[in-house]
């Protein structure tokens, strides 16, 4: 099973993505447009692994406080546009113990810094507009969910199956 430990948003945040995604059409930025109940940010990604009970393990000796996530500027990582998280020391110190924890528990995953951030389109083509709009959101991280990706008739579909609570 193709797994991933993320943060999910609430609908005011998704309604704040949508908005830009909107946006991005409009302006005719053509590519591969992330569905609102995909949208979250990846904390750690496992991939395929057979290990879900030793992750759920790792996540429940994860404690932390709740901690404040606020919508940042666009970038690109070559063809994938995304819309920037502004980092908080919650944040950082909850991918650090979940890192930590995979590490020790021997469950490889992507080791590649963390940058965080929310992906928005794939395989993107065309310019992204000078002028696009990002509304200064905000959400209370409360829960961390680990996420099953399976792909349903040609589209990726991401399904909670743990999580762990502040």
């Amino acid at each position: 099973m193709r797994l991933f430990i993320a943060v999910e948003f609430p609908d005011a945040m998704k309604k704040d993505l949508l908005a830009i995604l909107h946006d991005l059409k409009q302006a005719g930025v053509k590519g591969s447009y992330m569905p609102a109940a995909n949208l979250h940010l990846t904390l750690a990604f496992i991939g395929e692994t057979r290990q879900a009970e030793d992750i759920k393990k790792v996540m429940d000796q994860v404690k932390f406080s709740p901690f404040k996530l606020a919508l940042t500027e666009p970038g690109k990582f070559g063809d994938l546009l995304w819309v920037g998280v502004k980092g908080n020391q919650g944040l950082k110190g909850v991918v650090r113990d979940l890192r930590a924890g995979l590490e020790a528990a021997g469950i490889p995953y992507d080791k590649k810094e963390f940058k965080p951030h929310i992906t928005l389109i794939r395989k993107m083509t065309g310019n992204m507009p000078g002028n696009l709009h990002i509304k200064k959101t905000d959400m209370m991280v409360k829960k961390i969910s680990l996420m099953k990706s399976e792909n349903r008739n040609g589209k990726m579909v991401y399904t909670e199956i743990y999580s762990i609570r502040s």
